[in-house]
């Protein structure tokens, strides 16, 4: 579960995106695994964004921040809903960079 961001980034832009989509299913089975709440499997968002043409990744991105925030209740930290941040980094094409947060969040949670 513990990532290196760099090297997702990194074989994000070498495999043209593919690793990406790859990285987008795990974060979001890791995410519904570690907040404890029900959520869409990895595959179905990545089928569902793909069907919709990314309006259901904008939906599943902001619905992230919830999920994140819960996982930082969990551990003790400060909760902070993203899910504006990261709805509008995937807004603007830097959905690489929402992911990166995302990770590092669930970096955090399987640290502690």
């Amino acid at each position: 579960m513990n990532r290196s961001i760099a090297t997702c980034i990194i074989l994000s832009i070498v495999t043209c995106g593919i690793y990406g989509l790859y990285w987008l299913v795990k974060l979001a089975d890791e995410t519904n695994e570690l907040s404890g709440q029900e959520g869409t499997s990895g595959g179905m968002v990545l089928l569902l964004t793909i069907v919709t043409c990314n309006i259901y990744g904008l939906y599943w991105a902001y619905k992230q921040g919830e999920k994140i925030s819960a996982m930082a209740e969990k551990r003790g930290a400060a909760p902070s809903n993203n899910g504006i941040l990261y709805l509008l980094l995937c807004f603007f094409g830097l959905s690489i960079i929402a992911y990166a947060l995302m990770q590092d969040e669930i970096n955090k949670t399987v640290a502690a």
